[in-house]
């Protein structure tokens, strides 16, 4: 029931199932599916929880030492990356709400699912793993910044800061040394390592589960919001078209061989959805549409990386590159 690769191979079928079936259930019930945004926080950790025990953390030693990569990595994503932001937003409606929720999920990169792209993608898996700390380590010390620059207000920025120290704590850090000793324990028994396997199931479903209480939740802003998912779905699609160019640029700058110009892609393309949710959850209502969003981006970006897989190894960075 829970093969990991048969919940990726129909991850983006499951995911529209769920959100299609949350906006039945809250169109159905809309007084009883309060409770389920209470659920999202215990569920995003079991998500990341069972996420990092899919990736090797007692390996980070050889990749975190590639300065170029990382120099490469950080330079795309929290300088370039923000500067193209700030230029698509000539495109975003006129909606606080809706500019909040672009500028959430765009400014910060993936530090989870992206791994599973990269190494599907044929990327150097390990420098993919060595980034993904020092992702998160940045963005929760920029985020603020960006928001105080791109749309103004110390609302906004000091929530993102409290926000965010809480997400890298309970949702983060929390889960990312549960894994590590869960590995560890593994690792001192050989027929220990299945419990791995089944763990790898979990993601998938866990995200599904993440979407449909989202969806049903919010049901009401959404049907209010489809006039402007054309324009969200321009906006996102532009920005991953550029994403993965800019690493086919940023790459032969640093001499970094395919691999670890696979890598850039898909960071630069995934943004973390799973930790700025929470964040736009805590904001107050007349914001809420920021939730929207951030489930859209994070729709149209799956859908984007089934492209990225083909796009990516194939013609931005062949194996003889």
């Amino acid at each position: 029931m829970f093969r990991p690769d048969v919940w990726e191979k129909y991850q983006v079928l499951v995911y529209l199932t769920a959100i299609v079936c949350g906006l039945v259930l809250g169109t159905a019930i809309p007084d009883r599916v309060g409770v389920l945004e209470w659920l999202l926080w215990p569920v995003l950790g079991l998500l990341l929880y069972t996420t990092f025990t899919q990736v090797p953390l007692a390996h980070l030693r050889e990749a975190f030492a590639d300065r170029r990569f990382m120099a490469a990595a950080v330079t795309g994503n929290f300088v370039v990356l923000p500067v193209i932001v700030w230029g698509l937003m000539s495109l975003a409606p006129d909606v606080a709400a809706v500019r909040l929720g672009i500028l959430l999920v765009l400014l910060v990169p993936c530090t989870d699912w992206f791994i599973t792209f990269t190494h599907l993608g044929g990327g150097d898996t390990r420098h993919a793993i060595a980034f993904s700390p020092v992702s998160l380590l940045l963005q929760i010390v920029l985020l603020p910044v960006y928001l105080w620059v791109f749309f103004g207000g110390e609302f906004a920025a000091g929530v993102a800061q409290r926000e965010m120290a809480a997400a890298f704590a309970g949702l983060i850090l929390l889960p990312l040394v549960l894994a590590f000793f869960t590995e560890k324990w593994v690792a001192q028994k050989p027929g220990r390592q299945s419990l791995l396997v089944v763990l790898g199931g979990f993601p998938v479903p866990l995200l599904a589960v993440v979407v449909f209480s989202i969806a049903a939740a919010q049901v009401g802003v959404v049907s209010e919001s489809l006039g402007l998912l054309a324009y969200l779905a321009l906006i996102f699609v532009v920005f991953l078209v550029i994403a993965g160019l800019l690493a086919r640029v940023i790459a032969p700058l640093f001499r970094l061989p395919s691999g670890q110009g696979r890598v850039l892609a898909f960071s630069f393309g995934s943004r973390n959805s799973f930790v700025v949710l929470p964040l736009a959850l805590a904001l107050p209502s007349h914001l809420e549409l920021a939730v929207v969003v951030i489930v859209f981006q994070s729709l149209v970006e799956l859908l984007g990386m089934a492209v990225y897989l083909w796009w990516v190894p194939r013609k931005l960075f062949p194996a003889n590159h």
